[in-house]
């Protein structure tokens, strides 16, 4: 039998996303992520690989926990505009707190990694692709009930929204006033209201 792993998995990659997050890949050297992780070198190594292996886990997992829970007001079947203006409060809401300088680990690899490392560059394009798909699907059943006029291009709007948020996380992580934040999540979420039935709709 082998030796029993004295580590769980799952506990080294959440470790690992706050480091990630924190000091980016390049600001993270190995020696910090064997001490701060709590595994030897060679264990580290016998898991992942690499650092870079490790941060592509670190990615894959930030992907499946994070940003599902960030992005479930505009995933869930329901959602609508209320799911929009939701998930942008949110982010305003981050803007005072526990993420603030730390912002998303997505995001923060998109503007240090996305167009110099290929592995990392595929997971930044699947990120903004599921973020630009959510804020499609909300729009398409707040089109479908009524809430957004017929004539208006989702697709553009999507991206818009997904380019502010985008922008509204970078912001985030660069300490910008909060109070700038919260005045660009109003002014995103209220192109929403450009965007309602007329009359004759």
């Amino acid at each position: 039998m082998g030796e029993r792993k004295q580590y769980d998995r799952t506990d080294l990659l959440d470790k690992a996303i706050e480091l990630f997050r924190l000091r980016g890949f390049n600001g993270t050297s190995t020696a910090e992520l064997v001490t701060d992780l709590g595994v030897n070198r060679k264990s580290m190594y016998a898991e992942f690989g690499s650092k870079q292996g490790l941060f592509e886990a670190a990615l894959e997992r930030y992907d499946h926990k994070h940003l599902t829970a960030v992005l479930a007001p505009v995933e869930a079947p329901d959602a609508g505009v209320d799911a929009i203006r939701s998930a942008f409060a949110g982010y305003a809401s981050a803007s005072t707190g526990w993420a603030r300088g730390r912002g998303c680990l997505m995001c923060n690899t998109a503007v240090e990694r996305g167009a110099l490392d290929a592995a990392s560059g595929r997971y930044v394009a699947a990120y903004l692709d599921r973020i630009t798909r959510a804020f499609r699907h909300a729009l398409g059943n707040a089109q479908r009930s009524g809430d957004i006029d017929p004539a208006t291009d989702l697709g553009q709007l999507a991206a818009f929204f997904t380019t502010a948020l985008i922008g509204v996380a970078a912001s985030i992580r660069a300490e910008a006033p909060p109070e700038q934040i919260q005045a660009a999540c109003t002014v995103a979420t209220s192109v929403l209201d450009t965007h309602r039935p007329t009359d004759g709709s």
